[in-house]
């Protein structure tokens, strides 16, 4: 038998500026900080939408810049792409909107300050089995 996940506990983001990072992820996408333990090295742990965001200050290679939809990224539910696009263009990011209609669902992908790829979208309740 499989293992069964219950439910998505927490994504790990490694950043290159703590700071910057969080306030984006507070301000552009509504998390929270949270207590963290008291490990040697940077890094901020985040909470919302009943899952945890953990940031940790590491350098790395730079990610590409362009949207390319089908590399790795975190994907968020939400209620209103109208509402996420004015928040998305009041923080001045580059981003790019699509809709598939064959499954009910449209998309918008941006980028965090340190290029990782985030989507948020209107998905319609659709299982496969």
């Amino acid at each position: 038998m499989p293992i069964q996940p219950a439910k998505l506990h927490h994504v790990s983001r490694q950043t290159k500026n703590l700071d910057l990072t969080q306030k984006f992820y507070e301000d552009v996408l509504g998390f929270r900080a949270i207590s963290r333990p008291g490990f040697n090295f940077r890094g901020a742990w985040l909470y919302g939408f009943g899952m945890q965001l953990h940031l940790i200050e590491e350098p790395f290679d730079e990610p590409p810049v362009a949207i390319n939809t089908r590399e790795n990224h975190i994907a968020f539910a939400i209620d209103s792409l109208d509402d996420a696009e004015a928040v998305v263009k009041e923080h001045g990011l580059a981003y790019r909107r699509q809709e598939v209609p064959e499954r009910g669902t449209g998309q918008i992908f941006f980028r965090d300050p340190d290029g990782w790829l985030i989507e948020v979208g209107v998905y319609a309740a659709v299982m496969d089995k």
